[in-house]
């Protein structure tokens, strides 16, 4: 409709025309959704709004084709009668326009909810995402079907608490989704989503947030179960990005379109002759293709059916020419913008891995990214910002870039126990607090303090592609408050969950994240101090003895003995000393210790195994 010239024209003679992009300016994607949804029960985009002059919404709705077509009525004549109804009925219109307004101002006038936040809001989640679970492929609902990284996240917390039923969900939906069309078997990563409900053909598109959260996803199942599957899908998805998606400074972009020379999944799907020249026979049929395709046009997309195949010893090197040859075809665009949220996800995820995993690589990898964000994105006056690309820097930051930076920082200190990234971390939750924290109502606004005014300042409490800022700021505040003692760390991460409450309890596949927050609050904690030579052997196994385990509700802390910079950055160190010469851990709840051990056998023990 935009590359009509007849509507163009109209465009420009009647209206101002703005295009937004919500990855830059989610606080308007937001607002506006939520306006769209409010006025024709259903989202989506392309999402076309006409606003007053000072941004109240009137009417709404996604695509409008060129002309009327399927009962949808043409984009022209949406202009002109716009226009018309502005010119002549002005008064209806700016009524229209505040009611909207006050109908999508309901969320962000959420206030805590007085009703206690316990294990029964875990259980009730766990019983009705497990109603909702599909037994045969895993996930959750049906075509088109999406990962759901976070609420799976739940499920592994789950298990931990004996909830029956959550690890046989977690492995059918992990075993399903690798060998799955969805992940890319060539190359390594997932794609956006699936368009059936056996995760066979994918939107081809691949975003960074996804990447980064099952990679994270797939080292935590790799964790619970030593299933060797899942640690290397976790190593080829961040081996993916590192490859990828990595500006050689440091940071990561956005994301890969799904099209490449005009098609989408052309540079992604195979002729059958092709595969079979390149891999065999064996191979191809392994992958699920045929002669006459397993897609469109004659096409395949590799996946792993349940045919009970094995696999072909030649598999590895199979897939490395597969790899060389698909190299040589037109690649799909990147977006090479570094957003600094979707940056915090990778980061956490490349540290956690590195620790749990012995990859160095993965933790330096981590640090780069981390540093990059840190100064390529924020202000002289430390004021972070959203995005940056190709040396041009973006608008103000997002609680979800304060939060899940802050995240960032403390996944890299808790990796490397390096006291710039512990003060990073607080310095960006204080700020977090102090510029987007709702002292009145609780929970966390999307904008800052500081931030043009809009028609409302939105709040973001659902866990959708990627966690809220809410969510995010609950766990990272909640787990800073373990390290530190920092009630206000506690008081403000609690107030976002009491904030979605209600909502959590209504529609737990909504709050993925949130669930885990509540979690880490409501379940008993570890917090972990270990102290000693961190160059040393004999406090390097009491350490490594935490980072292989999946501790979901533990927060860790390392420092040599008298160390005044690290206890006054991370209290839960002060006054923690060896034990006759030896490095010491102490284990606590609270900052209640238990008695401190120097063997790492007597550590598992008090860490639960």
């Amino acid at each position: 409709s935009f590359e009509d010239e007849d509507i163009a024209r109209l465009m420009n003679e009647r209206f101002v025309c703005v295009k937004v992009d919500r990855e830059e300016r989610p606080d308007l994607d937001a607002i506006y959704m939520d306006a769209v949804q409010a006025m024709t029960g259903s989202g989506g985009w392309p999402m076309t709004l006409f606003l007053t002059p000072d941004g109240q919404p009137f009417f709404a709705g996604t695509y409008f084709p060129p002309e009327d077509r399927h009962g949808m009525p043409g984009f022209r004549r949406v202009l002109e009668s716009v226009s018309q109804a502005w010119n002549e009925q002005r008064e209806q219109v700016l009524s229209q326009g505040k009611r909207v307004v006050d109908a999508i101002a309901q969320t962000s006038s959420l206030r805590e909810s007085h009703d206690p936040l316990g294990d029964d809001l875990l259980r009730a989640a766990h019983a009705q995402l497990s109603r909702a679970f599909d037994v045969r492929w895993g996930g959750f609902g049906g075509a088109p079907k999406f990962p759901q990284p976070m609420t799976v996240e739940f499920l592994l917390r789950s298990h931990l608490h004996g909830y029956p039923g959550s690890l046989d969900m977690v492995r059918v939906t992990l075993d399903r989704m690798a060998a799955g069309g969805i992940r890319d078997h060539v190359g390594g990563g997932f794609h956006r989503y699936s368009v059936d409900e056996r995760w066979h053909v994918p939107h081809f598109e691949k975003m960074l947030y996804d990447n980064a959260q099952l990679a994270r996803l797939y080292l935590h199942g790799w964790q619970i179960t030593g299933d060797e599957r899942y640690r290397t899908v976790a190593v080829e998805t961040l081996d993916f990005l590192l490859r990828e998606l990595r500006h050689p400074d440091g940071g990561f972009f956005s994301s890969q379109d799904a099209d490449s020379e005009g098609v989408e999944g052309k540079f992604y799907a195979w002729h059958w002759d092709d595969l079979v020249d390149l891999a065999g026979e064996d191979v191809a049929r392994f992958y699920g293709a045929s002669p006459e395709g397993n897609w469109e046009e004659g096409l395949n997309v590799l996946w792993i059916p349940d045919h009970g195949a094995s696999q072909p010893d030649d598999l590895d090197d199979a897939r490395h020419r597969l790899f060389e040859a698909r190299e040589k075809r037109v690649r799909p665009a990147t977006d090479d913008k570094v957003l600094a949220s979707w940056n915090g996800l990778a980061i956490q995820a490349l540290a956690q891995a590195g620790r749990a995993l012995g990859e160095p690589g993965y933790v330096d990898a981590a640090e780069a990214a981390a540093g990059f964000v840190l100064s390529a994105l924020r202000r002289e006056d430390g004021r972070l910002l959203r995005s940056w690309r190709d040396g041009k820097a973006g608008g103000p930051g997002y609680a979800d870039d304060y939060a899940m930076m802050a995240a960032a920082c403390l996944s890299a200190y808790e990796s490397t126990f390096d006291l710039r990234w512990m003060g990073e971390a607080r310095r960006l939750a204080e700020d977090l607090i102090r510029l987007f924290h709702d002292s009145e109502r609780g929970g966390f606004f999307q904008t800052g303090e500081d931030a043009e005014a809009l028609v409302l300042r939105p709040k973001d409490l659902f866990d959708n592609a990627v966690p809220s800022g809410n969510s995010v700021a609950a766990e990272v505040l909640l787990r800073l408050a373990h390290l530190t003692g920092e009630n206000e760390y506690e008081r403000a991460g609690v107030s976002a969950l009491r904030v979605a409450r209600t909502l959590i309890q209504r529609a737990p596949s909504m709050f993925g994240h949130a669930l885990g927050a509540v979690d880490l609050y409501v379940s008993p904690s570890k917090e972990v101090a270990v102290v000693g030579d961190l160059a040393a052997e004999p406090t390097l196994r009491l350490v490594r003895e935490v980072w292989g385990r999946f501790l979901p509700n533990a927060v860790l802390a390392a420092g040599r003995p008298g160390d005044e910079e690290a206890a006054r950055l991370v209290p839960l160190l002060a006054g923690r000393e060896p034990v006759d010469g030896k490095p010491a851990a102490y284990v606590c709840e609270r900052f209640t210790c238990k008695l401190p051990v120097s063997e790492p056998e007597e550590l598992a023990a008090q860490l639960g195994g």
